[in-house]
């Protein structure tokens, strides 16, 4: 059987983020994800030996690592300007060195995906001189800056994993604590102002140096020697800095041909401008998952779009690495029937989406939350419709979401140990019938990379290090594996759905995705008499536009301090349409499709009643587990941005009282901490404001509730928190003057000095339903 599911724990994590019990009690999970998983239920029931059945079972398990590489595409091809930097800081970092540090691994066979309009943007920088907004910012000589352009320095080159980016630089650490860890706006004015020309010049030098990847930083004598000098840099520093991004940039696409063609990685592509594809064909493909969405008014219905994408990216691919690709990760891991014959008659022999999409391919939707039998998952299938045909391979979401998100916070030794051993169980719960079976593990090979420390060095050079040594593993091409192993079983029926929960409710359904499909619609009937020969960048706009990174953005899902940006790119793409075909742009495009006064959706809903102990501390595992999570990473998304202050919010309830915990990015033992104040202001059905602040005369944090008399906050009462490692507070329904059943909203606010440092959630409030005197019974009855 399978492995625990990737949502159990990352709620584990989360609850124990902050916890010394957190090793004890992972250490505990996976020991019964051991016992409880990964043999088969039978082999349980007759008292199995697995320790025999590993004897059994010499074979080595084949496992494909699938890395894919991915940025959106952030130029106006009108104005001819990138609106954000990370194609070039990803491609400094994460790009040349996951393909560069496989050269000391030749045993470890690895899959990259690329996708064709990064590479197109990589190629932009590298042969054409393109620059970015905080590109021109860098070049410029401090002494020359504006006072917003120094303010816009200070907001965006600081713009970076803080633990592991930042912190280790003292110098760039120092230039940080000067600006202010969290600082608003009106800070920032002030705060610019006592920057020398100096500081400005060491901060341009330091945002571009802490985003070399860890070859460079190590081995390059350039880079090194301006790590050592660490401040004072000159002009020619600076230039120096530039010249060698441009360096390693221009290495990139060399060298994972030099990989491919030598046979020790297999590259794959994803559609051109990386659109989800089963919606291009049909929006109405979402009623697959979600029948009772409520979709645009008008369907969007061009397979032919989907196929000039898949057929786009194949001939790219092929003229940049000499041959065509045999395997496609569409975009999101996205997958219909329909797509089934575009990507055949384009020559791709193989696709991979995620475990989820089997398991209800499979018709198996009575397992969901349940274990899919091993034989089941780790084999390809033969996906067949309309007389086109496939074959598909799944991944493995638990162990893809362990490199992504989890083993960074981990000693190494323990995440070698802890992938090791799922492999080792999954070995053991196959079936010893001469098979030799797949485990896909597939994840984004650049966001990951910046929160493990040294940019994952020492963990990527442990894991390869590993994966040579072990004697049942095998790491695989899949095109390789699929050579020997070509698959076996057939799918009847595939379902329409993504890697992330089997649907795409992250692109479509909210009232914001369903506006930007309804304006892509329009802007494509406006093309739709112009010839693609014609009119051959308005066509590539409606292309770009189409891609999923636009839609990623709108709706509840996902938020970051760049919303604003990619509303504005995305409406720019479908203006640039109207304006190359000599028409006006519909004044509809000029206002922003990202509300600020939505409902926020919750990572987690509250599940159950809670009550637990307020004294800062996560007292057990169970205190907080029924509560609802707001995560503010996972707000946020993977764009990069300033490190915030609230981590996460946890809210909950008794009957009686409404509880809050704050997990923060700060120490609440530290002179810093005193400085903020944290209120929960609710903004529905009532005006009360509950605060905690440092009482300088009584020398300790204070909490008070207040009520808004004649638009002013007024004194009610003093309230009870806890506030340690974290703050936890509570609040009665009754100072709340409200009953069951009622409405609660509420928006976390931190302040500083009277200026508001950040919201959450920025998109709207929190709601939360008072529980009304039958609530357990309701629950027991669902």
């Amino acid at each position: 059987m399978f492995s625990v599911t990737s949502l159990c724990m990352e709620e584990v994590e989360s609850e124990y983020s902050d916890s010394n019990n957190f090793d004890n009690l992972r250490d505990d999970i996976f020991d019964h994800g051991r016992r409880s998983n990964f043999c088969d239920v039978g082999d349980q029931q007759r008292g199995f030996d697995v320790r025999e059945r590993e004897k059994m079972t010499n074979r080595p398990v084949s496992l494909a690592l699938v890395w894919h590489m991915h940025q959106p595409f952030y130029k106006d091809l009108v104005r001819g300007e990138y609106f954000m930097p990370w194609v070039r800081m990803h491609a400094v970092k994460d790009y040349y060195d996951m393909v560069a540090v496989l050269d000391r691994f030749p045993d470890v066979h690895v899959t990259f995906n690329l996708v064709p309009s990064l590479l197109l943007q990589i190629e932009d920088y590298v042969h054409n001189n393109a620059t970015d907004v905080l590109l021109d910012l860098t070049r410029k000589n401090p002494s020359d800056l504006t006072q917003a352009e120094k303010v816009s320095l200070l907001q965006y080159f600081f713009m970076a994993n803080w633990e592991t980016m930042v912190n280790p630089y003292p110098r760039y650490r120092d230039l940080l604590l000067k600006r202010g860890r969290f600082v608003s706006q009106a800070e920032l004015a002030k705060v610019a102002k006592r920057f020398s020309p100096q500081e400005l010049l060491d901060l341009q030098v330091w945002f571009n140096l802490a985003w070399f990847g860890f070859i460079y930083r190590h081995e390059d004598p350039v880079v090194k020697e301006l790590l050592v000098k660490g401040k004072y840099f000159s002009s020619d520093d600076k230039k120096a800095v530039i010249q060698k991004q441009w360096e390693v940039m221009g290495k990139i696409i060399p060298k994972y041909k030099e990989l491919s063609d030598r046979g020790q990685i297999e590259l794959t592509t994803t559609p051109f401008y990386h659109p989800i594809l089963p919606l291009l064909c049909d929006t109405n493909s979402a009623k697959e998952a979600m029948p009772l969405a409520k979709l645009p008014p008008s369907a969007f219905q061009h397979p032919e779009d989907a196929a000039a994408q898949i057929s786009q990216a194949v001939d790219y691919f092929a003229e940049r690495f000499g041959s065509k690709p045999a395997g496609m990760w569409p975009s999101e891991g996205s997958v219909s029937e329909a797509v089934i014959p575009l990507v055949a008659r384009a020559g791709i022999k193989w696709l991979a989406t995620d475990e989820g999409i089997l398991e209800r391919s499979l018709h198996k939707i009575e397992m969901r939350g349940r274990a899919m039998a091993a034989a089941d998952l780790y084999q390809p299938y033969l996906v067949e419709h309309d007389g086109a045909e496939v074959a598909m391979i799944f991944r493995n979401h638990f162990l893809s979401d362990q490199i992504g998100f989890v083993y960074q916070r981990w000693a190494i030794n323990d995440s070698l140990r802890d992938f090791a051993s799922h492999l080792r169980n999954i070995k053991i719960s196959l079936p010893d019938d001469g098979k030799n079976y797949l485990v896909p593990v597939i994840l984004d090979g650049e966001n990951a990379w910046e929160y493990y420390p040294d940019g994952g060095k020492n963990f990527l050079e442990s894991f390869y290090q590993s994966l040579s040594d072990s004697k049942y593993i095998r790491t695989v091409r899949v095109s390789d594996y699929l050579k020997e192993n070509p698959p076996q079983r057939k799918l009847t029926r595939l379902f329409a759905g993504s890697w992330i929960n089997s649907n795409f409710k992250i692109w479509i359904g909210h009232d914001e995705d369903n506006l930007a499909w309804d304006y892509l619609n329009k802007a494509r009937l406006a093309l739709e008499p112009f010839k693609k020969e014609d009119q051959p960048v308005a066509w590539q706009e409606l292309f770009i536009a189409e891609g999923s990174d636009w839609c990623w953005w709108y709706g509840d899902d996902h938020s970051s301090e760049n919303d604003h940006l990619f509303d504005a790119l995305f409406r720019k793409h479908l203006k640039n349409i109207y304006t190359l075909i000599g028409r006006v742009p519909p004044k509809y495009l000029d206002n922003p499709i990202k509300q600020m006064n939505a409902f926020v959706r919750p990572l987690k809903e509250p599940s159950y009643l809670i009550n637990p102990v307020l004294d800062g501390e996560v007292t057990s595992y169970y205190e907080w587990l029924s509560a609802g999570v707001y995560d503010i990473s996972k707000a946020r998304g993977a764009m990069h941005q300033i490190e915030t202050l609230l981590r996460d919010i946890h809210f909950g309830y008794s009957l009686t009282d409404l509880y809050i915990r704050l997990g923060l990015n700060i120490s609440m033992y530290s002179e810093e901490a005193k400085t903020f104040s944290f209120a929960v202001v609710f903004t529905h059905q009532v005006d009360r404001k509950y605060e905690i602040g440092f009482d300088r005369t009584k020398g300790y944090f204070a909490a008070h509730l207040y009520r808004m008399e004649n638009h002013a906050w007024v004194l009610d009462r003093e309230m009870r928190c806890g506030i340690a490692k974290i703050i936890e507070l509570g609040v009665p329904f009754a100072a709340l003057g409200v009953k069951p059943n009622d409405r609660l909203e509420f928006v976390v606010v931190i302040s500083k000095d009277g200026q508001e440092v950040e919201r959450w959630p920025k998109g709207g409030g929190i709601n939360v339903t008072v529980p009304s005197d039958t609530y357990e019974q309701e629950q027991w009855s669902v």
